[in-house]
């Protein structure tokens, strides 16, 4: 039971979480931490920490465990089918629709991607104050950007 309300959050998250990794970021602490608790900013903070070190988007592998931390080795994969599957079926549909057609410098896709590094924006700021807790953290923070 617990798999499949591991699997509908994420796929609730996979329809509306926009702009890449670092706000899916902060997408992904205000559901975990905020909303259901199922995670505490220190642990999530660890979560993100360590994922940064792994090679790939570090918000699949947060994603990752949290299914596994709700659910086990089945929870951690419906948490990558709910929130893959969305995008997943949408670039397959637009693949297939707009292949071949002038789309990339159509003016839709450049509002989508404006709205995207506003989404960003917006996860960073939310992460702020939770994970940056001193000057030596903000000084590493903004180092790494």
């Amino acid at each position: 039971m617990r798999a499949l309300e591991v699997f509908t959050v994420f796929l609730r998250l996979g329809l509306s979480s926009f702009g890449g990794p670092v706000a899916h970021l902060g997408f992904f602490r205000a559901e975990f931490v905020e909303r259901r608790a199922w995670l505490g900013d220190a642990e999530y903070a660890e979560l993100v920490a360590v994922a940064n070190f792994l090679p790939g988007p570090s918000s699949s592998q947060v994603g990752l465990a949290v299914g596994l931390h709700r659910a086990g080795w089945v929870g951690a994969g419906a948490a990558w089918l709910g929130f893959t599957l969305p995008s997943a079926l949408l670039m397959a549909l637009l693949g297939g629709t707009l292949a071949g057609s002038a789309a990339d410098g159509a003016g839709w896709v450049q509002g989508v991607k404006l709205a995207a590094v506003a989404v960003v924006a917006q996860a960073v700021a939310g992460m702020w104050g939770a994970l940056v807790t001193d000057r030596v953290r903000a000084g590493l923070a903004l180092g790494a950007a």
